[in-house]
């Protein structure tokens, strides 16, 4: 009973300190993702670089891709440290092809649709980590959701349907908001089940993979309510 009663704190303690570690390397992702956006749309000529050679820009998307697949399902196989600085470099090149929304936007609207994307991923997470709910068979729901708005969004390349691309926005809207909270409930099962003497790498390979769910469920989420709400520059 003693061992128990002295076991059952420091569990605890492990669990903040993992969820705080994953919010920690997200907000590092969100930051740096910001950093290298604004300074890109600021240089004539990168942006004429990157977005004036179609080929570039499908490189840095397949890399990132590469980057996202690698992570998720190569990280039991790599050191804490390479996650780590993948998750940095997936970080910094989707800032780069990210940067076109400080030219597409106005400052102002992407500014005001940041703040409603983090009050609505706030609310979500906080759903997420709190509900009684079993959300596991919603995220099976979900990524079938995802997949169709991958498909129309390419099938969309084509048509370039405003119409067509503002109804996936909208329903890009209700499946990051669901992924949030799915997300969030997934990491809170995880940072429960893991051994009080885990290996402090494992620990931190498991943040890193958090903090890239939760990374992308934030950009999707923000980039589907920038196309609602956003301003485009005249």
């Amino acid at each position: 009973m003693a061992q128990a009663s002295v076991s059952k704190p420091r569990a605890e303690t492990l669990v903040n300190d993992f969820i705080r570690s994953v919010y920690n390397w997200m907000a590092i992702g969100l930051c740096l993702t910001a950093v290298v956006a604004m300074y890109v749309s600021g240089n004539e000529a990168l942006t004429r670089l990157i977005f004036g050679n179609s080929m570039i820009f499908i490189l840095l998307i397949v890399a990132e891709l590469g980057l996202v697949f690698a992570i998720s399902g190569m990280i039991n196989k790599m050191s804490a440290g390479t996650a780590t600085s993948l998750f940095v470099l997936y970080s910094a090149l989707n800032g780069v092809t990210l940067s076109f929304i400080f030219l597409a936007y106005t400052q102002t609207s992407i500014v005001s649709t940041f703040f409603i994307c983090a009050g609505t991923f706030v609310a979500c997470s906080i759903y997420g980590w709190i509900t009684k709910r079993d959300l596991t068979s919603m995220g099976g729901f979900l990524m079938m959701g995802l997949i169709g708005i991958i498909i129309a969004s390419l099938v969309n390349m084509f048509f370039r349907s405003p119409g067509m691309s503002m109804a996936i926005s909208y329903i890009g809207v209700i499946v990051f908001v669901g992924l949030t909270a799915y997300d969030t409930q997934k990491l809170k099962n995880m940072a429960l089940t893991q051994p009080v003497d885990a290996n402090g790498a494992v620990v931190r390979k498991g943040a890193i993979l958090g903090a890239l769910s939760l990374y992308l469920d934030f950009i999707n989420l923000f980039l589907m309510l920038l196309r609602i709400f956003g301003q485009g520059r005249d």
